[in-house]
């Protein structure tokens, strides 16, 4: 008896687990996602509810409860853009804005193949992180609109990388902008800022259109639109607002590429297959490394490893700075080992080197053994620039050195230049009593010069009224004079007019 009441339980749970749906291995959407949806494109599925898990004591369940609920899928997304169809969870936005955009992208297979190509090695990782913070996978596809996945993309009002970040804002969401790397462009790096932005313009808002409009345009100025139409007693909704044409076209762009992964088919487009798996690994970095030699080491080709890599500035990568590196998934053993084996000499032919104080470029190559040529080469220094004090270079490592760049010269170093001076030959009058010293006083000139300019020693007096050789700064006004009814400043576009952070600062058509 015993026996037969363990094996009818047994029964019993068994019935009701395979009558109940389990939870999926995806989270659930966030609680505005799961909010009705508007009217979509007939080529975009609704998200599905969430799988429903019933609490307390198991009891039977009617015919009809069991036709009610969903079926949890037991079986792996095929590839990686069927996993992100099954995240979609935002609103849709039918519009004719949105039908413009799909014929935009649809009439360009090269330039949708190129994007979608180029996506695959970002893009596992990036739905990874959405699943994780239970954010929708629409996102996902936001670099296709930024920048088509391009990490070292940099629009004319300097916003950099697959997620475009300005510099201050990018400072604010933590990404190190210095000498020997940009974060903004860093895969990993980036993404978690993106995404950490895109979560607190959710929050804001409460509103997905509203936090991407505010991603494009600056919360600021999202913010004030929306109050402008509740004191008018209008809707304020995305598509109520008065906003720049950018960002009226933002949200149906990434509306007409949901709707074109959601169905290829649909739009005569051929999506490239993305396996539902990592590309790549973080590989630790224990000394400085030249980026040449650890893609040798790694046994990738040079423009693979920077596709992975691409916050790098310099042709070294610093340990105490970047110790981790992007690898494709097979290629991170490959490098391990072959780092531990290497034996042909330094790991690295770079160090860094300080100005002790301002000086040329010309100046600074001779005490650090480079040609001038060399040095602006391998640190991006323009012509007509003098580097300032303090700033930090790349420079030749000696055989003997041993030691590795320190942590807060690899975390801080920056680069800072100055305009040289230009000079124009003039003359001046001498007065009463004026003598060498006193000419250089009043043109902030060193008596030296100003005796050697005029042929005499440095102690040296004038006659009154004597033409006295002198060579003085010009202006940086008078040799850039604007022509008339030039403007003074600026170009034209929209000002910043958000509060921090602050990721736009310019005109909103910054990336095309």
């Amino acid at each position: 008896m015993k026996v037969f009441h363990v094996a009818a339980l047994a029964s019993l749970l068994w019935l009701a687990g395979c009558a109940t749906p389990v939870a999926t291995d995806k989270p659930a959407p966030p609680a505005a996602a799961a909010a009705p949806s508007t009217p979509a494109s007939a080529a975009v599925a609704n998200a599905p509810a969430p799988a429903f898990i019933p609490g307390g004591p198991l009891q039977p369940i009617t015919p009809a409860d069991a036709a009610s609920r969903g079926v949890a899928q037991l079986q792996p997304p095929a590839d990686l853009w069927e996993r992100i169809r099954r995240g979609f969870a935002m609103p849709n936005l039918e519009s004719d804005l949105v039908r413009q955009q799909e014929q935009f992208y649809s009439t360009r297979p090269e330039y949708m193949q190129r994007m979608t190509e180029r996506s695959k090695k970002y893009l596992f990782h990036i739905v990874e992180e959405l699943e994780r913070r239970n954010m929708p996978t629409e996102l996902a596809l936001l670099p296709f609109i930024e920048s088509a996945f391009n990490p070292q993309a940099v629009s004319s009002a300097r916003a950099a990388g697959m997620w475009q970040f300005m510099p201050a804002t990018g400072q604010y969401f933590e990404l190190k902008q210095n000498v020997f790397r940009d974060d903004r462009r860093d895969v990993l790096a980036s993404t978690r800022a993106a995404l950490d932005y895109l979560q607190k313009l959710y929050g804001m808002f409460g509103d997905w259109h509203l936090a991407l409009a505010a991603y494009n345009w600056g919360e600021g100025s999202v913010g004030r639109a929306v109050q402008r139409n509740q004191r008018a007693g209008l809707p304020a909704a995305y598509v109520d607002l008065n906003m720049p044409g950018e960002t009226r076209m933002y949200v149906p762009k990434l509306q007409a590429v949901k709707n074109i992964v959601a169905n290829p088919d649909g739009f005569r487009t051929e999506l490239p297959l993305i396996e539902n798996h990592p590309y790549f690994q973080s590989v630790t970095v224990p000394r400085d490394i030249d980026v040449q030699l650890a893609a040798r080491l790694a046994d990738v080709s040079i423009e693979d490893f920077k596709a992975l890599n691409p916050s790098m500035n310099r042709p070294v990568i610093l340990a105490a700075g970047t110790p981790q590196i992007l690898l494709p998934w097979d290629n991170a053993k490959v490098f391990e080992r072959n780092f531990d084996a290497y034996s042909a000499g330094q790991y690295a032919s770079w160090t860094a080197w300080s100005a002790p104080s301002t000086m040329s470029v010309a100046e600074a190559a001779k005490r650090t053994g480079m040609s001038e040529a060399d040095l602006r080469s391998v640190n991006t220094i323009p012509p007509r620039m003098l580097i300032k004090a303090g700033s930090v270079l790349i420079v030749p490592r000696s055989a003997k050195m041993q030691n590795d760049v320190a942590s807060h010269v690899a975390d801080n170093g920056q680069l800072n230049l100055a305009p040289e001076s230009v000079t124009r030959k003039s003359t001046v009058k001498a007065g009463k009593r004026d003598t060498v010293a006193s000419i250089a006083r009043r043109y902030r000139l060193s008596p030296a010069q100003v005796a050697e300019w005029n042929g005499v020693s440095a102690s040296a007096a004038f006659h009154a009224g004597q033409q006295v050789v002198v060579y003085l700064p010009v202006r940086a006004s008078a040799r850039h004079t604007p022509r008339a009814g030039a403007k003074a400043a600026g170009h034209g576009g929209y000002k910043a007019s958000k509060a921090s952070p602050g990721r736009r600062t310019a005109k909103p058509a910054h990336k095309r």
